[in-house]
C-alpha cells in the first residue's frame, strides 16, 4: 500500500508545516501529486499507526467497491434491471475484485473507487437536486481529471449543475490556499505541469495515450507533437459523442474513458470505470461485450510482458497491444460492435444504426446485442 504511505506523509506534512511537495517516500521514491486540497483530507491518516491504516484502507475500498457495483446499476436505470438484492450485490462486488484497477486499488491503497463513488452518486441523483454536481467539484479538488465532467455538464446544457461544480471545485482550492498558501503557490504555478513527477509515461502500467504513444515509438520523450495532436483529438470526439450521446450512462461513461485516454498519466488501476461500464452493457443485454470487456480487464497481459527498467520501451510489434489492452478496447470497441451490428442487420434486413451502438440508440433499441511497479498518484 505505498500510495496509502504517501497520503499518510501529505497528512503529516500538514500537521509539521513541512514541504508538502519536497518529500519522497517508500522505496521508489514516490512524492505528493495532489493538490493541497487532497493532503488536508489526509490529515486523519497520518493520527493512526500504518498498521491500522492499512486495514482501514483495505476495508474502506472494500466496502467503496460496494457501492461502486450499486451506483452503476443504478447507472444502467430503472427500467432494465433492478437494483441488486444483498446477495447479488455480495457475488458482484466480489467478482469486480478479479478485475485488476480493483485490485490494484485495493493493492497499492488507493482512492480511485472513493473519486468514482463521488461521481456516480452525484451524476444518478434526479434531475434538481439539491446541490447536484457538488459532489463532482469536490472530486475536480482532490484529482484534477475529474474536472472533466464539469465540461461534460456544460455540453449537456446542464448550466446549473455545471456552475454548482465548477464553485464547490474552486472553493477546494481556495481552502487548500488558506490553509496551505506557501503549497497552494507552488503547486499551481510549478507542480501541476511537472507530469514527470506523477511517474515515467512510458511503463505499461500508463494505459493513457501518451503512454502507448511513447511505447510505439521506443522513445521516452517524444516530442509533444507527437502524442498532444492525437490526445486533442480524442478529447474533442469523446467530448462531442458524450455531449450528443441519447442516454446519461452512455455520455458519462464517455467522459469518463475520454478522460482516462487523454490523460498523460493513467495508471491502470485508474480504469475502474471499468465497473459501471460492465454493468451497463449486461443491463443492455450485451453479454457477450461485457464477457468481452470483463476478459481484457481481468487478463492482466501487460504484467506478462517484460517491463523491468526500461524493457517498456523495446517490445516487438505484437506484443505493444499487449501492453495497452484499456485503452485499445475503448478504441476500438465502439468501431467492433458497428461493424458487426451493421452485418447482423444485413443479414435479418433490419436498419443498420446510424453510429456507435454504445452512444446512439434509445432505451428499447438494443437487447440482444502479474503485479507490477507501485502505482503513482
Amino acid at each position: 500500500m505505498a500510495d496509502a504511505l504517501v497520503y499518510r506523509a501529505e497528512g503529516q506534512a500538514v500537521l509539521r508545516g513541512g514541504d508538502l511537495y519536497g518529500f519522497t517516500v517508500t522505496e521508489w521514491q514516490l512524492p505528493a501529486t495532489y493538490p493541497p486540497f487532497a493532503a488536508l483530507l489526509f490529515v486523519p491518516a497520518a493520527l493512526i499507526p500504518v498498521t491500522a491504516l492499512k486495514a482501514t484502507f483495505l476495508a474502506g475500498n472494500a466496502l467503496l467497491l460496494v457501492v461502486l457495483v450499486h451506483l452503476s446499476a443504478r447507472l444502467s436505470g430503472p427500467a432494465r434491471t433492478r437494483l441488486p438484492r444483498r446477495t447479488a450485490l455480495c457475488a458482484a462486488t466480489a467478482a469486480a475484485l478479479w478485475l485488476e484497477p480493483v485490485f490494484q486499488t485495493l493493492l497499492f491503497g488507493q482512492i480511485n473507487l472513493a473519486l468514482a463513488c463521488l461521481i456516480l452518486w452525484d451524476l444518478t441523483r434526479p434531475s434538481g437536486a439539491r446541490f447536484k454536481g457538488a459532489a463532482v467539484g469536490i472530486a475536480a479538488g482532490i484529482k484534477l481529471t475529474p474536472a472533466i465532467f464539469i465540461a461534460y455538464l456544460v455540453l449537456r446544457g446542464r448550466h446549473r449543475e455545471a456552475a454548482t461544480a465548477a464553485a464547490a471545485c474552486a472553493g477546494t482550492v481556495a481552502l487548500g490556499a488558506l490553509a496551505q498558501p506557501s503549497a497552494s503557490l507552488d503547486f499551481w504555478t510549478r507542480r501541476l505541469y511537472e507530469t514527470d513527477r506523477v511517474g515515467k509515461a512510458w511503463i505499461v502500467d500508463n494505459q493513457s495515450l501518451q503512454g502507448l504513444i511513447t511505447r510505439a515509438l521506443g522513445d521516452p520523450a517524444p516530442g509533444p507533437a507527437a502524442w498532444a495532436l492525437p490526445c486533442a483529438a480524442v478529447a474533442l470526439t469523446g467530448l462531442w459523442l458524450a455531449a450528443r450521446a441519447v442516454e446519461d450512462r452512455h455520455g458519462i461513461l464517455l467522459t469518463a474513458f475520454t478522460a482516462l485516454l487523454v490523460s498523460p498519466i493513467s495508471w491502470s488501476h485508474h480504469w475502474v470505470w471499468c465497473v459501471p461500464l460492465i454493468a451497463v452493457l449486461l443491463a443492455e443485454g450485451r453479454t457477450r461485450t461485457a464477457a468481452l470487456v470483463a476478459l481484457v480487464f481481468t487478463a492482466r497481459t501487460m504484467w506478462l510482458l517484460p517491463h523491468e527498467g526500461d524493457l517498456d520501451l523495446q517490445l516487438p510489434w505484437w506484443q505493444q497491444p499487449l501492453a495497452s489492452p484499456y485503452l485499445l478496447l475503448v478504441l476500438l470497441l465502439p468501431t467492433a460492435e458497428y461493424v458487426i451490428t451493421r452485418r447482423m442487420s444485413t443479414r435479418t434486413g433490419a436498419p443498420a444504426p446510424a453510429g456507435p451502438v454504445h452512444c446512439t440508440h434509445d432505451d428499447n433499441a438494443h437487447r440482444g446485442t502479474a503485479p507490477g511497479p507501485v502505482g503513482r498518484g
